[in-house]
């Protein structure tokens, strides 16, 4: 332990009381943006009562866009930005009223309220959306906004009048591909997908980076050519776009990957676009070739057998239509079965039906993320880390045992942050400034149940 540990008295709390002050300053930016919303949201009424009296549409139209530039001018600012925000403001002031009262008392930030809203976008019933933004703003106030977007989806799901299944359908008909030109000759390429799909492209496309990162090799023979190939010619132009990797032939190596996993996720990406494979990439034995995707579904039993409404979770945080969790279901090799309290909803145990690493199975479906206060790395790029060292006596138990990406896990072990379980899988973090922060695990799913759904589906 290095960072912070030499620190004096008067510097721990000269941290402290920047730290007491910064929180001060982000109340008063929340309160001061939502002022903001209120008058763009004015304007915006504005621009409406004027529309009424147009006789078309686009008379309608140019007085939004009247209003829109009328605040852009005096602002500096373009009026297709302003009118944006006149947009996104009116959405919140008219139909998440205790949301920006929130913001307004500094309660919530900017982007907590921003994903409560994006979330509850499709809650048409007024008390509905009340009584989701209550029980959401209570959760925004001790939660970062990653957080609080991954509990806003399973809230809102609650509140949702169309079975998830009918939305689907809908939303599919918006997917598609964009391209978007960048600086120094690069480009962006962007996709809406169903959500198992994307995800699972994703999945398989960091695996394949991982693979790629651990493999090691032996260094290339060196032959003697008489002048340059075609082949050469395409590698010059390989090596060019993604890098010196990107050459390798079979039986070559490459020490050590000089690219970030990022870099090497964009590089196998376009690979599998460009020609069906990870041409430029695999192993001599098509070992990234063989990597399939793996995502964690989690389904009701009511819903898996075709009885019941609630929807499954992808990944512990995207809602899925149920048709589209039978399949998976259905595809599984195997199956870990999640046993939750049926009144709290907390986790009780995990087994599966061909049983292997329990622990670790647990502690995924436990944790679901990182445990570091406002962190959301999902466990699939985290070490399970031993809250009491195991080298100084702690226990390989599930009490003492937690996901930490590796940026949370370094600040453990070498800051003098410090973590202490207490007990249902909730940790108490501690700063170097005696501040105490309690994380607890998320439901493994939101589900509200009735008298029918306690008797046995059998």
């Amino acid at each position: 332990m290095t960072a912070l540990a030499d620190a004096t008295i008067e510097q721990v709390n000269a941290l402290g009381a920047v730290t007491e002050m910064l929180v001060e300053v982000e109340r008063t930016i929340s309160s001061m943006q939502a002022v903001r919303d209120g008058f763009l949201a004015v304007g915006s009424r504005l621009a409406v009562d004027i529309a009424q009296q147009a006789a078309s549409r686009d008379e309608a139209e140019l007085a939004l866009r009247t209003v829109a530039a009328e605040f852009a001018a005096a602002l500096r600012v373009s009026d297709r930005t302003v009118q944006r925000r006149m947009t996104d403001a009116s959405f919140l002031v008219e139909r998440f009223p205790s949301v920006w009262r929130a913001l307004g008392s500094g309660r919530i930030s900017a982007a907590h309220a921003r994903v409560i809203c994006d979330a509850g976008e499709h809650l048409d019933d007024p008390a509905d959306r009340e009584a989701y933004s209550a029980e959401m703003i209570g959760f925004a106030e001790t939660e970062s906004a990653n957080r609080v977007a991954r509990r806003a989806r399973r809230v809102a799901e609650r509140y949702q009048s169309r079975p998830i299944g009918d939305r689907h359908k809908d939303a599919r008909k918006k997917r598609g591909v964009w391209v978007k030109d960048l600086a120094d000759g690069m480009a962006e390429l962007g996709m809406c997908g169903p959500a198992a799909l994307v995800h699972g492209a994703f999945d398989r496309i960091t695996a394949m980076g991982k693979t790629m990162h651990e493999q090691t090799v032996q260094e290339p023979a060196v032959q003697e050519q008489a002048g340059p190939t075609r082949a050469d010619a395409a590698a010059d132009a390989r090596e060019s776009a993604f890098g010196p990797a990107a050459n390798k032939k079979p039986g070559d190596t490459v020490a050590k990957d000089p690219r970030t996993l990022g870099q090497t996720r964009a590089d196998i990406a376009l690979d599998l676009l460009l020609t069906g494979a990870p041409a430029g990439h695999d192993t001599p034995g098509g070992l990234l070739g063989a990597i399939t995707a793996s995502v964690s579904v989690t389904v009701p039993v009511t819903t898996l057998m075709g009885r019941g409404a609630i929807p499954a979770e992808l990944n512990g945080c995207t809602p899925i239509d149920p048709d589209t969790a039978r399949r998976l279901a259905g595809a599984a090799s195997g199956w870990d079965r999640i046993l939750t309290d049926p009144i709290t909803g907390a986790l009780l145990t995990v087994d599966r039906y061909r049983p292997s690493a329990e622990l670790k199975r647990h502690l995924r479906a436990r944790d679901q993320r990182c445990r570091f206060p406002t962190c959301g790395y999902p466990p699939s790029d985290c070490d399970i880390d031993h809250h009491h060292d195991a080298a100084h006596g702690g226990a390989t138990t599930v009490e003492n045992l937690g996901h930490l990406c590796r940026r949370h896990h370094v600040l453990k072990h070498q800051t003098p942050w410090h973590v202490e379980p207490l007990g249902d899988g909730t940790y108490a973090w501690t700063s170097p400034t005696r501040r105490t922060y309690i994380d607890k695990p998320p439901p493994p799913h939101t589900i509200t149940f009735t008298d029918d759904d306690s008797s046995p589906p059998f």
